[in-house]
């Protein structure tokens, strides 16, 4: 694996410490399992979707959970004690989680299972005052006195 070297990052931005954070993070950690096949979509400006395909899955055998900006979606495949003899056994239903860091302002504002597939509706509300807003230019006494009342 490679080393990144992001003090030049830290040079020339500022108060993006988490993002160096979440890059050693990922450095860090093994690869995410590719069970279940899983599809994000972007549904409109700031919705999205998660996909899952859960094939075999009860809702009671699966767990959506968010935790500190990461969703974590868990399937734990109830025993079944009949013994069945497969011929071929093609439909995987191992248990799984699966985790996805979110976003600061996206939220899990809906699931649904439907045909054996695990939809997760995500919407990014960003709080007004993080939208970017206007700044009316005056004078340069305006600036100084206001300046001057803040301190």
């Amino acid at each position: 694996m490679r080393a990144f070297d992001l003090s030049s990052l830290s040079r020339s931005a500022i108060g993006f410490d988490r993002l160096a954070q979440m890059i050693h993070e990922v450095q860090r950690t093994e690869a995410q399992p590719s069970y279940p096949p899983y599809n994000i979509e972007l549904v409109a400006e700031d919705q999205y979707r998660i996909t899952m395909a859960v094939a075999g899955f009860d809702s009671s055998e699966l767990d959506i959970e968010v935790e500190r900006g990461t969703l974590k979606i868990t399937g734990r495949k109830q025993k079944t004690d009949q013994s069945t003899t497969y011929l071929h056994r093609g439909i995987a239903t191992r248990d799984f989680v699966h985790s996805f860091k979110l976003a600061d302002q996206v939220n899990v504002v809906g699931s649904s299972l439907d045909n054996g597939l695990l939809n997760i509706a995500l919407v990014r509300v960003i709080p007004e005052a993080l939208k970017p807003r206007k700044i009316a230019i005056g004078e340069g006494s305006n600036v100084q006195a206001l300046e001057r009342k803040a301190a």
